[in-house]
């Protein structure tokens, strides 16, 4: 089993955000994270979330816990400081679960 977070953004600045990916990249893989899909989305047709959608991904990690120390370890922190709250004006969680390998 793995566990598998699937988001929205609304990506603002398309340059600082790839920047982003590429600085958190080497973190993710320490971690064991992937991303295992990712869109660039063109017409949201339905939303639970009043947040606008133009990028949509899921990402991957070992278990739960694995995906919890990803995002609360500080050399991430650092990265999503500087490049992830410039370049993104909303993310929208779509679902957490358990995925079956």
């Amino acid at each position: 089993m793995s566990y598998e977070r699937i988001m929205g953004l609304e990506v603002i600045d398309h340059d600082i955000y790839q920047e982003y990916r590429e600085a958190m990249m080497p973190i993710l893989a320490t971690f064991g994270g992937v991303f295992t899909f990712d869109f660039k989305v063109s017409e949201v047709l339905k939303s639970k979330s009043d947040a606008n959608i133009n990028r949509l991904f899921t990402i991957n990690f070992p278990s739960k816990q694995h995906m919890k120390d990803f995002f609360s370890n500080a050399d991430y922190l650092a990265v999503k400081a500087k490049y992830f709250d410039k370049s993104v004006k909303s993310s929208t969680v779509i679902s957490l679960h358990e995925v079956s390998q």
